[in-house]
């Protein structure tokens, strides 16, 4: 593969397989050094100040509702027997600042949103950069023409480290990696089934106050019907939502600062003390074992750090930072120091220092804004669920699910109906089950450190391989922060009997779903891929294939990026005929975020023109969704025509060393003038009447646009430069004319989607644990999960399912 070469490349992966052409080949793009360059800037894209403030303000609706609103519960969580001691109130508040102020401020602010992944943050973000750095996958489909890619940024000219090497020459390391990656991801979700259980019930638990003839069952009703509404809300989408929110929360944060200046003035100013980092120490020594228990209270200070990350895709890293040191985090400091100073006067209170804390003019309009609030805090781990859902989906290690964008501006918003249910199922459960703030919070605590963790672990691997800093930088990151969460999560552990078994249970049974489908998709691949037919055996059958080559297109999907799958020798095997032009169309995600629509197809070409037969990989990244290609047909037939226009245009000059002389703008401008100069046949003339032309149209998805050919490609070239170019005049080749009037009434009679209905089995001498995975909980998983032709958007009446079993 001839990396940086703007012309036809010649791959050495199977006979007959020569030809390969890409539809970026035909932009303006530079290649080598000052690709990587262009491609981050294709990518960070400059927004304007204006709308990085609007997605700040935004951001407040749906990013930072669970952590503004743990003033609700920290302190009640922090002291459930109640305080013994009034310096210990001070110790603790020292614990939340400092907490605060290590983890989401400074670690997630200043060092973990910087590793996002093209703008797309969470678990799966700082996996795909490890993927790509280290030459691995969930699914080992990677093709060298895939690094060309503009989103694919990697620094080329950094020798691999020693663990990056390791990393790659150890499938069991590798498995480790996923796992670490499944249990994160597995905490995220359980977050998005315990962050509406603790927020509404703590903020619905203030009428108590009200009303001492109001008991539990009441608050539980009304939070139940609360949580309800709130996930039936998330169809309207993260943006609609967003907008309804974020005035509500503004108001939120600036009403908790307010009541904490005026509860420091009003009960004592000496709270200020707990700045000290001394006062934890004290509280240590004064407290011992039961002030490592205190710990698994505190911790909830942070619930929702996780999921700011992971919704970094919703808004941007600067509207995310602006909002949370201009706002979020100065109110926080407020509002605990607030209670903070009302709990060393009134010690009594720590059964629910919030409501206790607010001046009682203002009690019912702090209520409601409090039980509004609850609601956001809830949504900003929900849709960081829907989104670490579809990262997983498009990386093949979750059961495919029904995907809506929501938003035609911002791709990243999504609305995921199966996976919104029945996390509202889990929580009614959860909330009806426990009633009890404290229990839940126990649970919550495990949830929300672990992932930290894992965040931890898999940025201390980023700052070494992708960021290639030393190793001494990634342990230091390592030992400050895992230090410290390393404690919190051996407090948050020893409350397992006390309602910590519930996210360990949502994780391991979400964990076993994920691994099992990313084991069973892996071993349907490897199946496909060891029992594929070369493509010597197909091209030995003559160009007739030794059947009958019938009117039409025929698309065989598979998920081989070479050779011929099994289930194309499987349906010749059956049938006497094939359609006169064949097509293995691979839909392959990779380990990024998007993929340019123009860079989106790969073609190459199988045998002769008289064989009528391509591949063509198309391409996506895990925030793409093939199911919004409505064009993808047409895109399709496209590039085919482009591709045996440009391979015409190769053939014509004869001579290669020419286009190798050219500079990368000659030889990328050179390409789109030679075939708007190329004479037209009857045939284009009447395709690009109906709008398949050389050139594609302005598409909702495409985040670049193809170069129009009707503009003057050497417009920005010195006439210098343009010496030496030379294009052809002569028509186009009789056999390449023969090509397209085969693809054009091959495409006129009809085209039909040929994909297997396969059943994957375990082989008879296979384990028992192996026949269990594969034939039962694989397969199930298999016949309930959304099916791969909906997924794939394939029309009804064009499909052609050929069955096939898989003994893997």
């Amino acid at each position: 593969m001839a990396a940086g070469n703007g012309d036809l490349e010649v791959e050495g992966h199977g006979h007959g397989e020569g030809k390969m052409w890409n539809m970026d080949q035909t932009l303006d793009q530079p290649l080598g050094l000052e690709a990587e360059r262009v491609s981050s800037m294709r990518v960070q894209k400059v927004l304007p100040a204006v709308m990085i403030l609007r997605l700040a303000f935004q951001s407040l609706g749906v990013v930072y509702g669970d952590l503004g609103t743990s003033p609700l519960y920290v302190f009640r969580s922090t002291f459930p027997q109640g305080i013994t001691n009034q310096k210990d109130v001070i110790g603790a508040l020292s614990l939340i600042i400092y907490t605060i102020s290590l983890i989401p401020l400074l670690k997630y602010m200043f060092i973990v949103l910087r590793a996002n992944d093209n703008g797309e943050g969470g678990t799966f973000a700082l996996y795909s950069l490890l993927c790509r750095h280290c030459s691995i996958s969930s699914l080992p489909n990677r093709h060298p023409t895939d690094e060309e890619l503009s989103t694919f940024v990697v620094n080329r000219h950094h020798l691999k480290t020693y663990m990056q090497r390791k990393l790659e020459g150890s499938p069991v390391l590798q498995r480790l990696l996923l796992v670490l990656v499944l249990i994160g991801t597995s905490m995220v979700i359980g977050d998005g089934i315990l962050t509406p259980a603790i927020s509404v019930l703590s903020a619905v638990s203030g009428i108590k106050e009200a009303s001492s003839s109001l008991n539990d069952n009441v608050v539980t009703i009304i939070s139940l019907v609360i949580i309800i509404g709130l996930f039936s809300m998330q169809r309207f989408g993260t943006a609609r939502v967003g907008f309804v929110f974020a005035p509500i929360f503004l108001l939120w944060f600036i009403s908790i600062a307010l009541i904490g200046i005026y509860n420091i003035i009003q009960h004592d100013k000496g709270i200020f003390q707990a700045f000290s980092p001394l006062e934890i120490v004290y509280f240590f020594k004064r407290n011992k074992r039961a002030g490592w228990e205190h710990l698994g209270g505190v911790v909830l200070c942070i619930t929702g750090t996780e999921a700011l990350f992971a919704d970094l895709g919703h808004f941007t890293y600067g509207s995310i930072q602006i909002a949370f040191s201009g706002l979020v985090y100065p109110s926080l400091l407020l509002a605990y120091l607030g209670q903070g100073a009302v709990l060393l006067n009134h010690p009594e209170n720590a059964d629910d220092p919030f409501y206790k804390s607010i001046p009682v003019k203002l009690y019912w309009p702090m209520f409601a804004l409090a039980t509004i609030a609850a609601v956001i805090a809830s949504q900003a781990i929900i849709s960081a669920t829907f989104s670490i859902v579809k990262q997983s989906v498009a990386l093949g290690c979750f059961p495919r699910v029904k995907i809506v964008h929501t938003s035609d501006q911002f791709q990243g918003q999504i609305y995921i109906p199966e996976v919104n249910w029945i996390l509202m199922i889990l929580c009614l459960v959860i909330t009806a089950g426990f009633r009890d703030t404290r229990q839940i919070g126990n649970a919550y605590g495990i949830a929300v450190v672990a992932v930290m963790l894992v965040t931890t672990y898999l940025m201390t691997l980023v700052i070494i391989m992708v960021w290639h800093k030393p190793l001494v930088v990634g342990l230091i990151f390592l030992l400050v922060f895992g230090s410290v969460e390393s404690v919190y999560v051996s407090s948050v552990l020893f409350k397992v009997k006390q309602g910590g078994w519930v996210p360990l249970v949502i994780a391991g049974a979400l964990g076993s779903i994920m691994y099992v489908w990313n084991y069973g998709t892996l071993k349907r691949y490897q199946y496909e891929n060891q029992n594929k037919v070369s493509v010597g055996w197909v091209l030995g059958l003559g160009p007739s294939l030794g059947l009958v080559r019938v009117p039409g297109v025929g698309l065989v999907y598979t998920d081989l990026a070479h050779g011929v799958p099994p289930l194309f020798s499987h349906f010749i095997t059956h049938l006497p005929a094939i359609h006169s032009t064949v097509v293995f169309v691979c839909i392959k995600y990779l380990p990024v975020n998007t993929v340019p629509q123009e860079e989106r197809f790969l073609v190459r070409r199988i045998g002769t023109k008289a064989y009528s037969m391509y591949r063509c990989a198309a391409r996506y990244g895990y925030r793409d969704l093939h199911k919004r290609d409505e064009h993808f047909e047409q895109l399709l037939f496209q590039c085919l025509i482009r591709f045996n226009k440009f391979e015409a245009l190769r053939n014509s000059t004869g001579d290669n060393s020419l286009a190798a002389s050219w500079t990368p703008e000659e030889r990328s401008v050179s390409s789109v003038q030679a075939l708007e100069m190329a004479p037209q046949n009857p045939i284009m003339d009447d395709s690009m009447s109906q709008g398949d032309g050389l050139e594609i149209n302005s598409i909702a998805d495409s985040s670049i646009q193809l170069q129009s050919v009707s503009e003057d490609p050497f417009q920005e070239i010195p006439a210098t430069e343009r010496q030496g170019v030379h294009f052809p005049t002569s028509p186009i080749e009789e056999d390449t004319q023969d090509a397209l009037t085969c693809l054009m009434n091959g495409r006129d009679a009809g085209v039909t989607y040929i994909i297997g209905d396969t059943i994957v089995k375990a082989r008879r001498d296979a384990g028992f644990l192996k026949k269990l995975v594969i034939n039962h909980v694989y397969t199930f998983l298999r016949k309930t999960c959304r099916e791969n032709t909906v997924a794939l958007n394939i029309p009804h009446e064009s499909l052609l399912q050929v069955g096939m079993i898989y003994y893997v």
